[in-house]
This record gives C-alpha cells, structure tokens and sequence, in this order.
C-alpha cells in the first residue's frame, strides 16, 4: 500500500522534499525503483538521504501529475539508459564487436563483449550491456527499421 504524501517539492538546491501527511518532512528525497526493468511503473521507494525507505508508492502512474513528473526527471537523471532507435553498423558477427548505432540522446558506438550481454526482458524489449559499464535499451525490436532488425537478429 503506498504511503500518503502530502506535498513533493524541489528546494533552491534542487532536491526533493517530501512532506507525508503526518506532518514528517524529509529533504535530499532519492527515489529508487523496485523492478526497473521488468516492471518500471510498479514499486517505487523514496529514500532519505541517510538512506532509509520514508515512503513506498505501488505505482507511479496512480500518482498525481505534479508529483508523477517530479519523481520521473528524477529517476531520468538517476537511470541513464539511452533508447536504440536504429543499429546502423556491427563490426563483425562475432564477439567482440563494435555497433554504431542511432538512439535518443545521438548517434554512438560501443563495443558488445558477448551475446550474453544483450537480455531479453519480453515483450519485444532488449537491454544490452556495453564493455564501456552502459546500458542501452531496445523498446520494442519490431519497431526498428528492417535492416536494424536483420543485424540484430545475428546476434540473438
């Protein structure tokens, strides 16, 4: 059950301030997502600043807009995982090898250590995992352009 909040604020220093509806106010407010792959709207805890849970929301998307938009730049920060949009090249079909890809935030390239290092989260979605420590997500690998989907395939 999720925990009653009252307000959710950015202070003048640009952190989140919770105050629940017992009057508790806590600063410094980290929200951390249960199941951030397999279920990013379900399960959200806010963190103090020392690190303890002070409130638990079910689910982010029952949660008024104001505190809905606040919580999700926040976690946008905090969960930096650009979004495949196109793979324009792979440096061979075998691992290692290097893709240059399109996505969200522009154009790039990483180095794919091993097949293993792209996992399958259903529904379509992938999360590949770079040698350089980067996460990049595929939403849904029907949607890519043909040739995307053809280079990809060789790797699945």
């Amino acid at each position: 059950m999720s925990t009653p909040m009252r307000h959710l604020t950015r202070n003048a220093l640009g952190q989140l301030t919770l105050t629940l509806d017992d009057g508790r106010t806590h600063t410094g407010i980290v929200p951390v997502r249960a199941y951030p792959l397999s279920a990013p709207d379900e399960g959200l805890s806010l963190m103090s600043a020392d690190g303890h849970e002070v409130a638990w929301i079910d689910r982010v998307s029952a949660l008024p807009e104001k505190f809905r938009s606040l919580l999700e730049a926040e976690l946008a920060v905090r969960e930096f995982t650009p979004q495949i949009s196109a793979l324009v090249s792979v440096s061979s079909f075998s691992t290692p090898s290097t893709w240059t890809v399109n996505t969200d935030r522009g154009h790039t390239t990483f180095v794919l250590k091993s097949e293993d290092d792209i996992r399958r989260l259903g529904d379509g979605r992938l999360l590949i995992h770079s040698a350089q420590g980067l996460n990049f997500a595929i939403a849904d690998r029907a949607r890519l352009d043909k040739a995307s989907r053809l280079l990809l395939e060789r790797f699945l």
